[in-house]
């Protein structure tokens, strides 16, 4: 079983820094403010394994706009769910459903494309 958090906190690192060739913008929409200085020591992954998190990331702004915000909001940005669920008016509970549901469907995309990521071999 993947730790779809750990890779995805992985992809946020690599996504984050200038090489990747990612173009995200600095500020999320509607959290000017919230973002503190650059992270420094983040997790990152390779380039290969980031352009296939990326490519499962896409497919869920597809379908799921709302909860692709949330999930580059938090892994890419590092904004706190409680944060994001304060700017939201909403319950932090609300807020936790939707990222993991959002971490359901890029799981099960990456399962339906039978790949084996490189830092995988990392957590074992």
């Amino acid at each position: 079983m993947r730790d779809i958090k750990k890779l995805l906190e992985m992809w946020g690192g690599w996504a984050a820094t200038e090489k990747s060739g990612i173009n995200y913008p600095h500020i999320a929409a509607g959290f000017r403010g919230l973002i503190t200085a650059a992270p420094s020591n983040r997790p990152v992954c390779s380039d290969n394994d980031g352009m296939i998190l990326d490519s499962c990331i896409s497919r869920l702004m597809k379908t799921h706009p709302d909860e692709h915000a949330l999930l580059v909001a938090h892994y890419l940005y590092r904004i706190s769910l409680r944060s994001i669920a304060r700017r939201r008016r909403c319950a932090d509970g609300t807020i936790r459903k939707q990222l993991q549901t959002a971490e359901g469907f890029i799981e099960g995309v990456l399962c339906t494309l039978e790949v084996t990521l490189e830092c995988e071999s990392e957590f074992f």
